[in-house]
């Protein structure tokens, strides 16, 4: 097969694939000579199909029908996407501004699933951060009253927890402004797994000379407190929207749609697929490619969010394999891009 002729049957290809993103109908040879001004004849174009389908990219569901991709045309059509398009600036300014509007980083998600399934008109789904790479980015040591201290620990990926702690002996100012000096020198910057380590062992040396009497029995029940808290890990979570814009999805049979709605419920399935998003590019998994079987009939577009050098979780949409995968590409990185700046502070 001669360079042209492979070129030409690559550009039937996208041809046929974009539009039948964009109308769900079997494309006929008339339609592509029509409409993309291929410089070919009826004839040239119908070799052309008739060679793609046997090569495994295209099907037809009746004889006298026009052509559909098969998930083999849709990975070779996302595999041509070189560049993202980018969004305008108003639909970027917009994102940002309805993003920026979390009041913490849980409703920041909330807000990126509903933007992502608004703009897709697929199954939005988010990972909350992966609490494994969390760093200690400050803990707060409130004197409540003489007696009892509230700590408040906050960490990188948004992560608040607030406990109580009562000490045996009171606390005076210059103490309270002691502890929570030892407490942040010990913890701030460092894994929740390093930082437990370094409170248990501040614990250990609570009773040494360099610690002033009065403080000892403090550190003791703050670092026991702090390292029950820190070695908490709860469940990881998915955050979901627009479950019913699958259901609305054309050109898909309740028997294929069911099985995606099983997935997206167990959540177990669908963070194995997210976990997958390790970096911070957009990544595509067509039907078969897809390990869980419920995923057959499914197409999932995914992205990471965080840092290049820290990934702290991923997103992504969910749909049918005949999506919009220019389009949606475009509106996932785009919203990942922006849940990290705001982690960022930037």
């Amino acid at each position: 097969m001669s360079a042209n002729t492979e070129h030409r049957r690559n550009e039937v290809l996208r041809a046929i694939v974009s539009d039948f993103i964009a109308t769900q109908e079997p494309v006929g040879s008339k339609v592509l000579v029509d409409k993309h001004q291929l410089g070919v004849s009826s004839a040239t174009i119908r070799n052309d199909m008739a060679a793609l389908e046997a090569e495994g990219y295209l099907t037809q569901q009746h004889a006298n029908s026009g052509r559909i991709p098969t998930a083999k045309g849709y990975r070779q059509f996302v595999d041509a996407i070189h560049q993202v398009k980018p969004l305008s600036q108003a639909e970027r300014r917009g994102i940002l501004n309805f993003l920026e509007n979390g009041v913490d980083l849980e409703d920041v998600l909330r807000r990126s699933v509903q933007l992502l399934a608004q703009l897709t008109r697929q199954v939005a789904v988010v990972q909350m951060p992966d609490l494994r790479v969390s760093r200690v980015k400050h803990c707060e040591v409130v004197p409540l009253g003489t007696q009892r201290l509230l700590l408040v620990l906050i960490t990188d990926t948004g992560r608040v927890d607030q406990r109580n702690v009562d000490v045996l002996e009171g606390l005076a100012e210059d103490d309270v402004i002691r502890l929570r000096e030892l407490v942040n020198r010990a913890m701030v910057g460092r894994t929740l797994d390093e930082a437990s380590a370094q409170i248990a062992a501040m614990a250990g040396e609570a009773k040494g000379p360099s610690v002033p009497s009065g403080l000892r029995g403090a550190i003791l029940a703050v670092t026991t407190v702090l390292v029950e808290t820190l070695l908490e890990r709860p469940n990881e979570r998915l955050i979901l929207a627009g479950t019913s814009n699958l259901m609305a999805s054309g050109h898909m049979s309740v028997g294929d749609f069911a099985p995606i709605i099983d997935a997206l419920e167990e959540q177990v399935v669908m963070l194995k697929m997210l976990n997958g998003a390790r970096d911070m590019n957009w990544q595509v998994s067509i039907g078969e490619e897809n390990e869980d079987e419920k995923l057959r009939h499914a197409a999932v577009i995914s992205a990471g969010y965080g840092s290049p050098s820290v990934v702290l979780g991923g997103l992504g949409v969910v749909g049918p394999t005949h999506l919009d995968y220019p389009g949606t590409i475009s509106s996932v990185t785009a919203v990942a891009h922006y849940v990290s700046r705001i982690l960022a502070g930037e």
